[in-house]
Parts: structure tokens; C-alpha cells; sequence
């Protein structure tokens, strides 16, 4: 019978036939006794077979999250952000405020709800991003909020923002209650354009 060994650099190599029969009773003996359970020696069958490993996450809960009780239907309440160009990162903050500012629970503090619960916003290309933070990054929500602005409202889009602020104009045949709505959106786009209003 042939026996296969992993040797300390990690290559396999074969046994020698009388060590292969000591190494075998030995495993015999290890396998059934109950204090060398963990010791048991990994076959090359275990070896390519995938063992789940779960990376830890950016986000340091404060020691009250072990006394958070989601509410049922929380999550459906949420707003979604997928961190698509044409969504803006500042109303699903603001929206995403709201939600959980009606949520109320007395055993944690504001800041461990936000933390628990903006995770469960953000899906496909958003979701992929919040885990790939570096773990343990994340300890506040103003933390997470500055990650993820510098992440989805970058520097480009504000300067474009601030450029349609400067050089805005009236359309032709826009009536001055139109215009006037138009360049507050425009304002509510990127609050911190830095102008005086």
C-alpha cells in the first residue's frame, strides 16, 4: 500500500512501507482516541476541498450592539443604494437618517442602529465596496459617511456640480417659480458646494 506524507516545505512524498505501517497504526490509535480529535491528520482529499473562512468585517460595533433587537420589517423600510452613477449618495444618506431616526431602542445608542443597520442598504456594487473596506476601519457613522462619499460623490462630480452652480442660467421660455426650483435641486445635489445661498 502505497503512503503519502506531506513534508514541512509542503510537497507530497511517498512513505517507505514499514514507516507507512507505524504511521498508519499510530493514525489508527489517534483517530479513536477521544484527546487528539483536532490532531487528526488531514487526507489530500481534505486538503482540495475549500474550508470557509469569513473575513472580518470594517465595521467595530460599540459594546451595546450585543443588545440591539431588529424591529420585523425594518429592513424592507430601508432605502436601497446599488452605487450606480445616476444615484445620489446624499439624498440615500438622508433618506437612510430618516428611517432609522424612527426607529427607537432603548437598550443601544443611535450610533450602534445606524451601524447595523446601513449595511443591509446598500446592495451589488455598493455591498462590494463596504466589504472590501480594510477590517476594523469603520467605528462611527460619521466614519462610514466620510468612506462613503469620498467613494461614490468623488472630487470630479463635485467640481461638475460646482460648475453648473456658477455658470447657471434660465432656460428660454422657463418661467422664473421653474428656474428657481431647478437651481434648488441643483443645490440639493451636492450640499457641500461651498457657496453662500
Amino acid at each position: 500500500m502505497r503512503v503519502w506524507s506531506r513534508t514541512l516545505s509542503g510537497r507530497l512524498c511517498r512513505v517507505s512501507s514499514l514507516f507507512s505501517e507505524n504511521m498508519a497504526e499510530e493514525d489508527n490509535q489517534s483517530l479513536h482516541n477521544e484527546n487528539n480529535e483536532n490532531n487528526r491528520v488531514r487526507t489530500l482529499r481534505d486538503h482540495m476541498n475549500p474550508i470557509r473562512t469569513s473575513a472580518p468585517s470594517c465595521i467595530v460595533f460599540p459594546p451595546d450592539a450585543s443588545h440591539f433587537n431588529f424591529k420585523p420589517g425594518i429592513i424592507q423600510l430601508l432605502p436601497s443604494f446599488h452605487g450606480l452613477d445616476l444615484e445620489n449618495s446624499y439624498l440615500h444618506l438622508r433618506e437612510f437618517e430618516k428611517v432609522c431616526n424612527t426607529y427607537n431602542d432603548l437598550n443601544c445608542s443611535m450610533n450602534t442602529i445606524i451601524l447595523k443597520l446601513f449595511p443591509f442598504s446598500l446592495k451589488d456594487k455598493a455591498k462590494t465596496w463596504l466589504q472590501n473596506l480594510r477590517s476594523g476601519s469603520i467605528r462611527a457613522w460619521d466614519e462610514i459617511q466620510q468612506q462613503f462619499l469620498k467613494k461614490f460623490f468623488p472630487s470630479h462630480r463635485t467640481n461638475s456640480f460646482k460648475r453648473q452652480i456658477t455658470t447657471f442660467t434660465q432656460k428660454p421660455g422657463e418661467t422664473f417659480y421653474q428656474c428657481w426650483d431647478r437651481y434648488r435641486d441643483l443645490l440639493n445635489t451636492c450640499p457641500h458646494h461651498g457657496f453662500e445661498t
